[in-house]
């Protein structure tokens, strides 16, 4: 791997991660209190943190894939009208995050089962976003280069995620 793109994921991943603890003392933490009850993350909080993600993203994005100035004109508005589209995908997955943490300690199997579904749900739709928009920008930018957008993609989305996982407490009975 590419000695600068992995300390650009490292910064990523440092950004992201204070990102998400500014959030968390904010009174964003998904994890119950001492006091027994679950914190909730308010959709501010949350609407603020993907914001955040988004912004970096395409600044990730921009530092690791090469194009020209004539690839940029191209891509942008394809990434940008790409990233509308995740937005509305990664609203489920926001609102079963909103959800889990709002029932954080009382969730009956069957709203656990539900909740990881509908995760399962938004996963599958992001790879399908990503293979749908594969040609599209291969056109834009010619295919090696929508290659290295799609992996950039996934890996920035990997990262994303783990942040997110790592953050939010697994579903345990009381």
């Amino acid at each position: 791997m590419n000695r600068r793109f992995a300390v650009t994921l490292m910064a990523g991943a440092w950004l992201g991660y204070t990102g998400w603890a500014a959030a968390q003392t904010t009174g964003a933490p998904a994890a119950p209190a001492k006091d027994g009850q679950p914190h909730v993350i308010s959709a501010q909080d949350l609407d603020m943190l993907r914001k955040d993600i988004r912004s970096q993203k395409k600044q990730l994005m921009a530092q690791n894939l090469k194009l020209t100035d004539t690839d940029a004109t191209k891509f942008w508005p394809v990434y940008d009208q790409y990233t509308a589209e995740l937005v509305k995908i990664n609203n489920t997955k926001y609102a079963v995050i909103q959800q889990y943490a709002d029932q954080y300690g009382t969730l009956t199997d069957a709203q656990a089962m539900s909740l990881i579904k509908q995760w399962l749900d938004v996963d599958i739709a992001v790879a399908q976003l990503r293979a749908k928009y594969l040609p599209t920008v291969a056109k834009a930018i010619g295919g090696l280069k929508a290659a290295t957008w799609a992996q950039l993609d996934r890996r920035l989305q990997s990262m994303i995620d783990l942040q997110l996982g790592s953050r939010i407490p697994l579903a345990q009975s009381q």
